[in-house]
């Protein structure tokens, strides 16, 4: 089981580093509707309507604002310790809904981490390969909304 946690906490912290907000919307959803069991946990909070749609506003935004040509870059301090804290919580709500808060927290850091640079990187080559940045961005939120509900979908 702890194998589990860590490589979905891993999974959903590569995806904060791709959008930082997503993970959060997508658990707070799933938990919501009941994929993910967080009742008797500390982080039953998750679950809660107004969890839900504020996290679901925030996805929405960066959605949003990351094809915006002034948005900021995930590597400056602000974007990559958003990405960090989120990776980190939503590793911890995985590993929560699985019975083990705590082992999914480094994972899911190490996840952000990793998808911050590794993203940050993808994104550069296919801005270069397409002429220009839009494209890539929409296809980079493709793929960590896909990537979202497949670990969620997963993940109980």
């Amino acid at each position: 089981m702890s194998v589990q946690i860590i490589l979905f906490a891993f999974a959903i912290g590569v995806v904060a580093g791709l959008r930082a907000a997503l993970p959060l919307a997508a658990l707070s959803g799933a938990a919501r509707v009941g994929w993910l069991s967080l009742a008797a946990t500390p982080l039953a909070f998750v679950a809660t309507p107004v969890a839900s749609y504020l996290t679901t506003a925030f996805a929405a935004f960066e959605l949003v604002g990351d094809t915006l040509p002034a948005a900021p870059s995930r590597k400056q301090l602000l974007g990559f310790a958003t990405r960090i804290v989120t990776g980190g919580f939503a590793g911890a709500v995985l590993g929560a809904s699985l019975g083990a808060l705590w082992i999914g927290i480094l994972p899911g850091i190490i996840g952000a981490v990793a998808g911050t640079l590794g993203g940050y990187a993808m994104r550069a080559r296919l801005a270069a390969t397409f002429g220009r940045d839009l494209p890539a961005a929409l296809l980079e939120d493709a793929i960590a909304i896909v990537a979202c509900y497949m670990i969620v979908s997963h993940a109980y």
